[in-house]
């Protein structure tokens, strides 16, 4: 089941496309056009609105729909036919568009709320395969691209905190030793193994960076990884929300063709940064040919996934410009 927060921005502003005067009748309406929404969702909906607890993010949604509905790229002040709400489902197979509702058959809207994350990824479909295609490979990230390193801070972490069930071999790690060192390093990292870390976190940082360059060496190949990174797909679709700040996020993301069409890639790179876990920073440079030229910023923090030591390694990426600045993400007016 989706939680409450994630119904809210979804089925609300499916909604607000419908033109109801506001939302107190919109929620009295329970619609029938918003397929995969019962009793049971808008009894939770109906809950949360009388709490008053969320009560700035059913506003935003509400009337993000309805700006969706009135805008010349969306539906243009027609009402809709039919909203699907995509739910909590599991989808069958890797999908490159992230929308929660679909209008009509056609239109895509993803609701995004609160969040820069771009992507939650394995570092191996990160910087081995560029984000082109799911990666099949697995494994502890930190142990294949700083071996030796990752080795000798492990022994130092073991001889810390003194388990002597941990193995002398971090490959030779499993859920049970995992468990124990995560509960024996939570929150900070202790003073006796910070700096070490850090200088581990900047290797790893720096060989994964140079994994992703080698991957992609030419600008076409760099070109079409900043169009993956963006969610630039085939189609287009649109990405209705709020910020970090809460404002109202409203735009169009384009396709690839619209990208070529405005904006062409002058340089694209990756670099580590000495941040105290390993973080790789991007950045492109484009020429804009209707305004002024561009720079898109952002970053991958790389990071064991349930704590020290705990789960394999993800890496999320996230995007550091205002997403109003972004090439090929057009505001609706």
């Amino acid at each position: 089941m989706a939680d409450t927060r994630t119904e809210i921005t979804e089925i609300t502003t499916g909604l607000g496309l419908f033109g109801f005067r506001d939302i107190e009748r919109a929620l009295a309406a329970r619609p029938r056009f918003i397929l995969n929404v019962d009793d049971d969702v808008y009894d939770r909906l109906d809950a949360a609105f009388a709490g008053g607890k969320h009560d700035g993010v059913f506003r935003t949604a509400y009337e993000n729909g309805a700006v969706f509905a009135r805008a010349d790229d969306g539906l243009r002040g027609r009402p809709p036919w039919l909203v699907e709400w995509k739910g909590p489902h599991r989808p069958p197979a890797y999908e490159q568009i992230p929308a929660d509702l679909r209008v009509d058959h056609v239109y895509l809207l993803s609701c995004k709320y609160g969040s820069n994350i771009l992507h939650n990824a394995s570092p191996w479909h990160v910087f081995d395969r560029a984000l082109s295609e799911r990666s099949k490979q697995s494994g502890d990230w930190f142990a294949a691209v700083a071996p030796q390193s990752f080795q000798e801070f492990y022994a130092e972490v073991r001889a810390h905190v003194g388990v002597a069930s941990l193995p002398e071999l971090v490959d030779n790690l499993n859920a049970d030793h995992r468990q124990s060192l995560k509960q024996a390093l939570k929150g900070h990292w202790p003073k006796e193994l910070r700096t070490d870390w850090e200088l581990v976190a900047f290797e790893i940082a720096r060989a994964s960076a140079a994994r992703l360059l080698e991957t992609a060496p030419g600008r076409r190949e760099r070109e079409e990884f900043l169009w993956r990174v963006l969610r630039l797909q085939a189609a287009p679709y649109f990405v209705l929300g709020a910020g970090l700040d809460d404002a109202p996020l409203r735009y169009r993301v384009g396709t690839p063709w619209d990208f070529r069409n405005r904006f062409e890639l002058r340089s694209f790179d990756m670099w580590g940064e000495h941040a105290g876990q390993p973080t790789v920073r991007w950045r492109a440079d484009l020429s804009d040919r209707l305004a002024a030229d561009r720079v898109i910023e952002g970053h991958v923090e790389v990071r064991w996934s349930h704590g020290k030591f705990g789960g394999v390694p993800e890496a999320k990426i996230y995007l550091d410009t205002p997403h109003h600045e972004v090439a090929g993400y057009e505001p609706l007016g």
